[in-house]
């Protein structure tokens, strides 16, 4: 019995069952598959829209017991006509095949609206971010303070290297929607384009796929083309090491062979020859099939940039799948990840192994069927549950074996029974939540009306902490804290219909690798997962008994390990539930050699800086070499550190800092054409080997072009260089560059009318000018590399372009407009201490993450900066503590079998000390049936940052009119939703529940931040990384970009003050954004995130000036003030304590501006003032007006 319709298999994401699981006979039960794909139904179509999409009964099919019930294809899946394996039962673990390509990722034209009713697209699936959560105040979670509990079994395994390839950043989805006018992403029709280039002496495999044009509404882009192959190898070698190299001092001009340039002061024979090849393992070209319906590729929206697909993917270090964590999870559970393959990797060599690992008997490297297991295993069919435990620990009941469940075609599972315990279990709704429903209880005060036109203070005194979810206490506590996991809903509606209804965005926004205090660091030779969807056990687990475990994403019973048993932090045994791993929902387990493909990376920093006349007369060279010196040592690294420089104008410069030489040596490539590494093996040194030599040289270098006539820049030669001298081992690339690249590869031209900055129309140029930068990050993250840029220009330099080096390889992007050494200080003293933070934080190497959620959601976008390699495994070479990720997210199927949904996040990285490690983060949320459950729970600060990055989708993708109009909508259709399900209103009153009352205020600063203004004068590149920063911000940070916070600084009481390390802390309240507060008599203190203003009133007390600023009068405070002195008086005492708590709360130091009535900066802190009018723009009372205007159209 198969389907009617046949549909290609789906590659698998983390070798995952939850959402796909069909649940063998036996122990289990049987459930029947979901459908392939959510259809991403609009959640913001008006009423008056057609539903789109309703998955056809026949495409949701369970296959007898006897066929491969457990092909996961991830969290998308229809099975084919022909069941690709089969199999009968057999006891014991399921063999299972490696899956040998997931190189092609297919995805089919899907629509997600996610903003109001007027303007759609259908969403990329772009796989790809997080954003910060809030710190809430009730938030409270037992952790272990830096525990590292006993057993450790770690070693490095000596396997292949590398492997990595890329696929599209597209999720796949099946189905077929209607266009409408919403807010989602733009529907774009993109090829795959899957090859791949590595440097000489890799063994690679070329594959080539062509796509099919799709036509879609005038909105939207069409991307079309096709795959040729790649032939552009990369001769990652340099000069043949038969050849002697003469040391110099000064300076040596390399050129290639046969060239017959001159070399000034030395002759080196350089012979060009192929690297040595790395270890690799011979792959066979891979069949690769696409069913017409599934080449209808959408382009993903990454980082604002339309058409991220991988256009030129880099082979892997070593040749393997892919999809690199996908493969070994999918062996792990048993499962074949592919069906459009015939042939199968004898290695596990690839990331998808590595986090799906821990089960090792499990594993099996030869193609064949997997087996149902249709019988239960004798052992445990002949004793009861609980045997052997007549009376059981505190924490479990007796409880009678499941008994099978036939198949249902339903659409959902029935689910496991549940079992009765005392600790509480997943889906016990009535024990866990006590009534959760909001229609049988008192009115809470999220649901509160609020009167938005006639309440004008809605602004709490105190930052808006996040809502906290309706949970039984137990469960509130062990919860995950909002810093790190945060839901835009903290109730899930039950469907996707009762999502639409509400108008809401369902996502998630991340910070995973944040700076925790306490973090339970668990060592252990086996890390307890699900054996079917591969979820780390977590708190939210039910323990049937203590043998045995049920998966809170997808309810498969697992038995739990005999050392699981022992609880190293009370050193007894038989309480598994009191485990660490159980107690908390934030933990890092040392990963064992299971999840290495190679022995664990050394940290490797290579500093890549622009010495051009425009670079020298801005001074910054000086203050990076300086905070290097001041940091070398607290670099993050071990024994193996390693470091390197490159220089560039027009041409490259290398640096030989090799051990045993009395001086750097300076080496130069001229021929930026065709850029080579003139000594590939002294280029990168050993930091404490060559100490001196690195110091020798952070002194010369400020001096050393002090007289350059350079005037161009050749970024895109010197990038190339970069690449080819890390590609062997990975790493992190920091890039300085201040101005617009103008020689070799990647050269770009202005493209920005400064009679534009101004228009009210159409914004162009918000998008890149070439794919170079796009396709050298696509290579570098291959090569685990990622390139963090540092852009200090005082002019235009396209950094809608040179952004792309950091967003596709996981890197992170910092900009300095106007950056001058001694003309602007504040910049200058910004940077140094940017640079302290960035050289000394902490940084994961060669990670991957993957989110799983329970079955029945699904994860179709994903915004950030990171690659995606597969429908849901996030490729980041490198991880900082300061990324946030965002996620979208949508219902497949109805979640009315369970009482809570889980979300679980997996960072798998290699720490600067070279330990493999896992953070998993994991957030329980209920499930609610009525529409002002799902009003009660919306959390107003994570709706807003999401819908903030689908936003710069929108606006490259489309248009910045249309994303604006999309925000409004989404605020326009909500509240008219909100205000239909309510009695008694009068149409001339604009009614919000109190969880959204900030809604409408938020969207209006939004749409007043540089990102989406218009009408205002605004620098492309100011604007670009407005977006930028919306993409990769966490959400604490974000919201204080979009929503600053304004406090009267001069009368600071001791009446509400916190204690923060032995120091009084002010706590002033929040002002609203309005001129209407500034009073000539008070001082005020504007935080803006990344900037902070002091704007002080004509008649401001003299006392205040003189002990806070310095200066006995107003009159006498000079325009440009960027720091206040230490003066013993208590008032200045209160100020900078004040402010200082406020810099500790953020990672990168915010400039301070002082602002008088005639400083030219009073523009920039007039124009925070959401709440005024502008000349382009609404007051918040207009923008109520007109909101309620369109609600009553």
């Amino acid at each position: 019995s198969g389907p009617v319709q046949s549909r290609m298999q789906l590659p698998s994401g983390y070798g995952s069952h939850p959402p796909n699981y069909s649940a063998p006979s036996g122990h289990y039960s049987q459930v029947p598959n979901k459908a392939a794909a959510s259809h991403l139904d609009n959640q913001y179509r008006a009423s008056y829209y057609p539903t789109y999409y309703s998955a056809p009964a026949q495409n949701v099919m369970t296959p007898p017991v006897g066929t491969s019930v457990l092909n996961t294809q991830e969290s998308q899946q229809l099975y084919n006509k022909t069941p690709p394996h089969t199999g009968g039962s057999a006891e014991g673990p399921i063999q299972g095949a490696i899956s040998s390509t997931s190189y092609l990722h297919t995805s089919a034209q899907q629509s997600y609206s996610a903003f109001g009713n007027h303007y759609s697209t259908s969403v990329s699936s772009s796989v790809a971010s997080q954003g910060f959560p809030l710190n809430s105040d009730h938030y409270t979670m037992p952790v272990v303070s830096s525990a590292v509990y006993p057993n450790v079994s770690y070693s490095a395994a000596a396997g292949s290297v590398y492997g990595q390839a890329f696929t599209s950043q597209s999720l796949p989805a099946v189905g077929q929607f209607k266009e409408t006018n919403t807010f989602s992403s733009q529907s774009t029709s993109v090829p795959h384009s899957l090859q791949q280039h590595v440097p000489v002496g890799y063994n690679t495999t070329l594959s080539t796929v062509s796509s099919a044009q799709s036509v879609q509404d005038n909105l939207c882009r069409n991307l079309t083309g096709s795959v040729a192959k790649v032939n552009n190898q990369i001769n990652a070698g340099g000069i043949d090491s038969s050849q002697p190299v003469h040391p110099v001092s000064q300076s040596v001009l390399f050129t290639k062979p046969g060239a017959g340039t001159a070399v000034s002061s030395a002759v080196i024979s350089s012979v060009r020859t192929p690297a040595p090849s790395l270890s690799s393992q011979p792959r066979s070209s891979p069949s690769v099939t696409q069913s017409p319906e599934l080449a209808l590729q959408e382009g993903m929206q990454y980082g604002g940039y339309v058409n991220n697909q991988a256009s030129s993917a880099p082979a892997p270090l070593s040749s393997s799948s892919d999809d690199e964590e996908e493969d070994e999870e999918d062996e792990e559970a048993a499962i074949d990840s592919s069906s459009t393959t015939s042939s199968a990797s004898p290695v596990l060599n690839n990331y998808d192994a590595l986090e799906g690992g821990g089960y090792p008997e499990a594993r099996s490297v030869t193609s064949s069927p997997v087996p149902a297991p249709s019988v239960p295993q004798t052992s445990k069919a002949s004793k009861p549950f609980g045997y052997g435990y007549p009376t059981l620990q505190p924490g479990y009941q007796n409880a009678a074996p499941p008994t099978p469940v036939q198949p249902s075609n339903s659409g959902h599972h029935p689910g496991f029974q549940h079992y009765p315990q005392q600790y509480p279990g997943v889906n016990q709704l009535s024990s866990s939540l006590g009534g959760l429903s909001l229609q049988h209880s008192q009115q809470p005060e999220s649901l509160r009306p609020v009167n938005l036109t006639q309440d004008r203070n809605i602004l709490p005194v105190s930052s808006v902490p996040a809502p906290v979810p309706n949970l039984n206490s137990d469960l509130r506590k062990l919860n995950c804290s909002p810093d790190s996991f945060r839901c835009t809903l903290t109730n899930i509606p039950q469907t996707q219909a009762l999502l639409n209804k509400a108008k809401l965005p369902l996502g998630l926004l991340l910070h995973p690798f944040r700076d925790l205090t306490q973090l339970p660091v668990i060592t252990s030779s086996t890390i307890v997962r699900c054996r079917s969807c591969r979820t780390y056990i977590n708190p939210f687990v039910s323990f049937i008994d203590q043998r045995r475990w049920k998966c809170n994403l997808c309810y498969r019973v697992n038995d739990v390990p005999e050392e699981f048993m022992y609880n190293p932090l009370t050193r007894s045994y038989g309480e598994p539930h009191k485990r660490p791993e159980v107690q908390n929902s934030t933990v890092e387990f040392i990963a064992s050699s299971d999840y290495m493909l190679r022995p664990p990376q050394p940290a490797v920093y290579l500093f890549v800086l622009d010495v051009s006349h425009n670079a020298v007369e801005a001074g910054y060279l000086t203050i990076v070499c300086q905070s290097l010196l001041e940091n070398l040592d607290k670099l993050p690294g071990d024994s193996r550190t390693r470091i390197g420089f490159i220089t560039f104008d027009s041409t490259v410069k290398f640096y030989n800092l090799q051990e045993g030489l009395s001086q750097p040596q300076m080496l130069i490539v001229s021929d930026i054409d065709d850029i080579f590494l003139p000594t590939p093996d002294s280029l990168l040194v050993n930091l404490h080997e060559s100490k001196e030599l690195i110091k020798d040289l952070l002194n010369a270098l400020p001096n050393m072009f002090t007289n350059t006539r350079e005037t161009h820049s050749a970024l895109g030669p010197a990038l190339q260089a970069a690449f080819k001298l890390m590609s062997p081992t990975g790493g992190r690339i920091s890039v300085f560059q201040t101005q617009l690249p103008s020689l070799g590869a990647g050269l770009l031209h202005s493209r920005e009318d400064p009679n534009q900055r101004s228009s009210t129309k159409v914004v162009q140029h918000l998008g890149p000018a070439t794919d170079f930068y796009k396709k050298l990050a696509l290579d570098c993250s291959g090569q685990q590399t990622a390139v963090d840029l540092f852009l200090l220009s005082s002019q235009y330099s396209d950094l809608a372009s040179l952004a792309c080096m950091s967003k596709y390889s996981a890197g992170c992007i910092y900009y300095y407009p106007s950056f001058h050494r001694s003309h602007n200080p504040a910049q200058a003293e910004k940077l140094q201490k940017d640079l302290k933070r960035y050289l000394t934080r902490k940084i994961g190497f060669e990670a991957v993450m993957r989110i799983r959620c329970t079955k029945g959601l699904s994860i179709h976008t994903f915004h950030g900066n990171f690659f995606v390699r597969s429908t849901d495994l996030l490729s980041l070479a490198n991880v900082n503590p300061d990324a946030g990720f965002a996620v979208q997210m949508s219902i497949e199927e109805s979640l009315t079998d369970t009482s809570l949904v889980c979300f679980q996040t997996a960072l798998l990285y290699t720490s600067s000390k070279g330990e493999r490690r896992i953070r998993v983060h994991t957030l329980c949320l209920p499930v609610v049936s009525s529409l002002a459950d799902v009003y009660a729970g919306a959390d107003v600060q994570a709706v807003v940052c999401l819908l903030a990055n689908m936003a710069v989708d929108r606006s490259v993708s489309s248009s910045l009119s249309d994303a604006r109009d999309a925000l409004v909508n989404a605020v326009v259709d909500s509240l008219a939703a909100y205000m239909s399900t309510a009695s008694n209103l009068q149409q001339s009153m604009l009614i919000a529940p109190n969880s959204l009352k900030l809604f409408p205020l938020y969207i209006l600063a939004l749409l007043k931040q540089k990102a989406f203004r218009t009408g205002t004068s605004t620098r492309l590149d100011d604007r670009v990384y407005a977006m930028c920063q919306m993409k990769s911000q966490p959400l604490v940070h974000l919201m204080k970009m979009i929503h600053p916070n304004l406090y009267r600084i001069d009368k600071l009481i001791d009446e509400s003050t916190i204690h923060v390390n032995d120091r009084v802390v002010p706590q002033p309240p929040l002002q609203k954004l309005s001129a209407e507060k500034l009073t000539r008599e008070g001082a005020f203190l504007m935080d803006c995130g990344s900037i902070f203003y002091i704007w002080i009133g004509k008649n401001c007390d003299n006392n205040f000036i003189k002990d806070v600023l310095g200066y006995p009068n107003y009159a006498s405070v000079p325009q440009k003030m960027t720091q206040l002195p230490e003066v013993d008086a208590l008032s200045s005492e209160r100020t900078r304590s004040f402010i200082s708590w406020l810099r500790d709360s953020r990672p990168l130091s915010p400039v301070l501006q002082v602002i008088k009535d005639e400083n030219p900066a009073k523009t920039d802190f007039f124009q925070h003032l959401i709440e005024d009018r502008t000349e382009a723009a609404f007051s918040y009372y207009e923008f109520l007006l007109n909101i309620q205007q369109q609600i009553c159209k």
